[in-house]
């Protein structure tokens, strides 16, 4: 969803009397709750699909969109499910793509009127996604605010975690898969090693419910500078956290592409995936990944070499430490 909001931004900005509504699973529907560009968003729920009794309600989200008589339908995600509901949605047009991961592997674009050119090997996701704009004769540039402020919310956090007058630096220890998790004892030893060199320095570690003991073990290391909200903030609030970060270091993980999104620098920590397609937009060159070994990346949810992990274990703290700070003490490069 956050590589998909270019294409929202600049769609209302050469549009601005456009009306644009945005389907999406109901647990990231607070991500664009009093989006600016937003007219509406119809939510629905992933395990409605498997479950008979709740299809009237899959039926009613679809008639609701049906009513709004859309001049577009516009798949980004490119799955035999969005496909078909960019389908019913019976639209004037319907535009999809046509890539390995979009549109290709589920079939989804015979769902489409347009088929986006297929992008070339390695193109970022938000590049893949902003291939439909030309489609459109909607031009792409960067001049937008990928993730508005939204100033109540920013304030209550501030008031909330008394974040005002410090230094912060966002860590952000979780993964989906255990594999793309850098050993949690690196990001204590990280923190340990990045107090001492600025005194005035504090973190604030993110992630949800799931990363909460990830989140206690690093706080333990320096109580006195560090703030663990694991699993206490809701998805906008994330947000505005993050944007008080000068910095954040991270995994491959949702939450890097959310600090990616603000122009916030980030050190990137890849195991097993490729960042060329899903890093951090526009900072490929603050990913730390050890490629030496042959089976980087394998993009597999589990680690099969006989030494596990040995792709995470070979970025020692020493190494981030040192990348992290000269990010830190860097002329600021990356507009907020």
């Amino acid at each position: 969803m956050i590589h998909a909001l270019p294409v929202l931004r600049l769609l209302k900005q050469h549009l601005p009397a456009s009306e644009i509504f945005w389907w999406v699973e109901s647990s990231l529907a607070p991500l664009l709750e009093e989006d600016p560009d937003l007219s509406g968003i119809f939510s629905f729920h992933r395990q409605d699909w498997s479950e008979p009794a709740k299809w009237p309600r899959l039926i009613a989200s679809v008639l609701a969109m049906r009513r709004e008589k859309f001049d577009w339908a516009i798949d980004l995600q490119g799955l035999a499910r969005s496909g078909l509901f960019a389908w019913l949605a019976n639209a004037g047009l319907s535009i999809g793509l046509d890539n390995t991961r979009e549109g290709a592997r589920e079939g989804a674009r015979l769902y489409y009127d347009v088929l986006t050119p297929r992008s070339p090997r390695g193109t970022h996701a938000v590049d893949r996604y902003l291939a439909v704009l030309p489609q459109l004769k909607i031009p792409v540039h960067d001049r937008f605010q990928w993730l508005p402020e939204r100033p109540r919310l920013a304030a209550a956090v501030r008031e909330k975690w008394r974040t005002d007058s410090t230094r912060w630096v966002g860590i952000l220890p979780g993964a989906r898969w255990d594999n793309k998790r850098w050993p949690l004892e690196n990001f204590v030893d990280l923190v340990r090693r990045l107090a001492l060199l600025g005194p005035d320095l504090k973190f604030i570690i993110l992630g949800g419910g799931a990363d909460h003991s990830l989140g206690a073990t690093i706080a333990e290391a320096n109580p006195g500078r560090c703030l663990d909200l694991t699993g206490l903030t809701s998805l906008p609030e994330m947000i505005e956290c993050v944007r008080l970060c000068e910095l954040v270091i991270t995994n491959d993980t949702g939450p890097m592409h959310i600090a990616a999104a603000m122009r916030k620098p980030v050190v990137a920590l890849f195991g097993p995936t490729n960042p060329n397609g899903t890093g951090p937009y526009g900072q490929r060159q603050n990913v730390l990944q050890d490629t030496s070994l042959p089976c980087v990346p394998c993009m597999k949810g589990h680690c099969h070499w006989h030494e596990p992990l040995a792709c995470l274990r070979a970025l020692t703290p020493e190494m981030v430490c040192a990348r992290s700070w000269r990010a830190l003490t860097a002329k600021p490069a990356l507009a907020v």
